[in-house]
């Protein structure tokens, strides 16, 4: 290997925010130690309910809440169904019946086990029940590990807009086993390459070079490297978060580079297409045109950026993007200002800026070019 490594004991990173501050724990095959870590995360906890998703439960939900219940916490389990359309208004409902059905209160805890859909679904869940429960994150995915179980977002879809329904709620732990990866489709573990590669281009530089240099061992997914590139990505987003939780400031936005033209593409060619880092990783190739099309960089970025992601195994084109289709979705996007565009656009490898008034046709074009 070409990079330093981080030891095979548990990796922590810590999401400073005052009193809602907590830790990442990273590590392999640690499902005996997860019990303790979030009794000393937690403190008091009698009840915990575990919201999973179905092709996870067996695997990895279940051997959790035996754990909890080898010290006394009474567990109840809800397995979600499987995919995007489970982050929707209905099943928000069904679940918040189940909690009440449950038993639950103030002092209850929710465990979200799963990916991105179950960790926004629950996380909400939490943030709303009773006006807020506590909350841990065991995400289960690749693209959940580095992106939606750090920070606070939780969410559902409406149907013609993602995660336009949702309250910022931090977890008190982040707990991840990259044991669980183990089992991971080969598409769901590139697919969060993409997600990984944001970190490189919006904030660390030097993170780029080293997923130059070692592309290959992550696709082989060596634990070492699969380790050292989530803390990465999971600090990146760390310290973006700390310095501003609610997108207040505009720094948080830097997240959603590439977000923007994604959101559309998924939205127009229907959720389950395109996993939402394969489209993150069309929409990253359609943000750097753009920003080539307005002079913010040069085509080397854009050179870069290609290589890197193809050597990935992530697509770089979507023939279907239709641009009449994604203007409308895009102009719903949270960081419309006053009707006008605006996107998060590269200036160099580690540095993009908020880019506004965007004029549309730079935008139809920058889609047709990834075509």
């Amino acid at each position: 290997m070409v990079f330093d490594s981080p030891s095979s004991d548990a990796t922590a990173v810590e999401v400073q925010l005052a009193d809602r501050s907590y830790t990442i724990f990273i590590q392999s095959d640690a499902q005996a130690k997860f019990a303790s870590a979030a009794k000393q995360a937690l403190g008091d906890v009698s009840h915990v309910m575990v919201i999973t998703d179905e092709a996870v439960d067996k695997k990895w939900a279940t051997g959790l809440a035996d754990e909890l219940q080898k010290i006394g916490v009474r567990v109840d389990k809800y397995a979600v169904p499987s995919g995007e359309p489970s982050k929707s208004v209905s099943q928000f409902e069904t679940l918040l019946q189940w909690m009440l059905a449950s038993g639950a209160d103030r002092r209850s805890v929710v465990v979200a086990v799963g990916g991105g859909v179950i960790g926004d679904l629950a996380g909400f869940a939490a943030a709303s029940f009773t006006r807020g429960i506590r909350f841990v994150q065991v995400p289960t995915s690749l693209l959940a590990m580095v992106d939606s179980s750090v920070g606070g977002k939780t969410g559902i879809n409406l149907p013609t807009a993602k995660n336009m329904v949702g309250a910022f709620w931090q977890p008190s732990l982040v707990w991840i086993d990259t044991q669980v990866l183990s089992t991971l489709p080969e598409r769901d573990f590139i697919s969060g390459l993409g997600e990984v590669i944001k970190y490189g281009v919006i904030d660390d530089a030097d993170f780029f070079e080293w997923l130059e240099a070692n592309w290959q061992a992550l696709i082989n997914r060596e634990n070492e490297a699969v380790c050292f590139a989530i803390a990465r990505s999971c600090q990146s987003k760390a310290n973006v978060v700390g310095e501003d939780e609610r997108e207040t400031s505009g720094r948080r936005a830097i997240l959603n580079y590439g977000h923007t033209f994604a959101h559309a593409i998924e939205a127009t060619a229907g959720y389950g297409t395109l996993m939402h880092g394969e489209a993150v990783a069309i929409g990253m190739q359609m943000a750097a045109r753009l920003a080539i099309e307005l002079e913010l960089c040069g085509q080397q970025l854009l050179d870069r950026q290609t290589a890197l992601l193809q050597n990935c195994g992530l697509p770089i084109v979507f023939d279907d993007a239709n641009a009449d289709a994604m203007l409308p979705v895009m102009k719903r996007d949270k960081k419309v200002a006053h009707g006008k565009l605006r996107f998060i656009l590269p200036t160099k490898i580690g540095s993009v800026d908020l880019v506004g008034d965007v004029d549309e046709s730079a935008v139809v074009d920058a889609i047709r070019k990834t075509i």
